[in-house]
């Protein structure tokens, strides 16, 4: 299968998470012109990340894809400006310094072995009895975290000891993710 997304298909996806927050801010700007099929497909998971001059201001998405790419990424943008319970809703006053990233992942791989791990590839998914939590492939790199790290890190945002992972009863997944971000002005 090819995961390839050229430029004017990530401007687009970038277009449609904004324009999704603009209209439910009720800021008019014309809706993006775009009938590329990419739009239809429903071949990726979807995060939207927005930040604010570098941190974090609301991150949500699917692993799997529970939309056509257009929809699911407009749907990702609303939950990560209006329901990141860790954050509240973004405000009018916020939108113009908010920079949207877009990540879309390819299907999760069971790990078999740690050292399969690369980080800067691969985001990661673990699992145990209720608990699961996800870090995309960029966290870890934004942070310098060499593999362990990056999957006590995982285990700690599932709400897990950090150490988990080297529990049998863990599952752990691997993915990898395009990642594009709007550009600064």
């Amino acid at each position: 299968m090819n995961h390839d997304v050229n430029m004017d298909q990530k401007r687009l996806l970038l277009a449609l998470a904004r324009h999704a927050i603009c209209d439910h801010l009720g800021i008019p700007v014309p809706r993006p012109e775009g009938n590329d099929p990419i739009l239809d497909g429903e071949i990726y998971g979807s995060f939207v990340t927005l930040e604010i001059e570098g941190d974090m201001r609301g991150c949500i998405g699917y692993v799997e894809p529970v939309a056509p790419l257009g929809e699911q990424v407009r749907l990702c943008a609303l939950s990560a400006a209006f329901q990141d319970p860790r954050f509240v809703p973004l405000g009018r006053n916020e939108l113009e310094r908010v920079t949207i990233e877009v990540s879309l992942l390819m299907p999760p791989v069971d790990v078999t072995a740690f050292d399969e791990i690369q980080v800067g590839r691969d985001g990661l998914i673990v699992y145990n009895g209720g608990f699961h939590g996800l870090l995309l492939p960029q966290v870890a790199v934004e942070y310098g975290w060499d593999r362990d790290t990056f999957l006590s890190q995982t285990c700690w945002k599932a709400g897990l000891p950090q150490d988990a992972w080297k529990d049998p009863e863990t599952v752990v997944k691997r993915f990898e993710s395009i990642v594009f971000r709007e550009e600064a002005e």
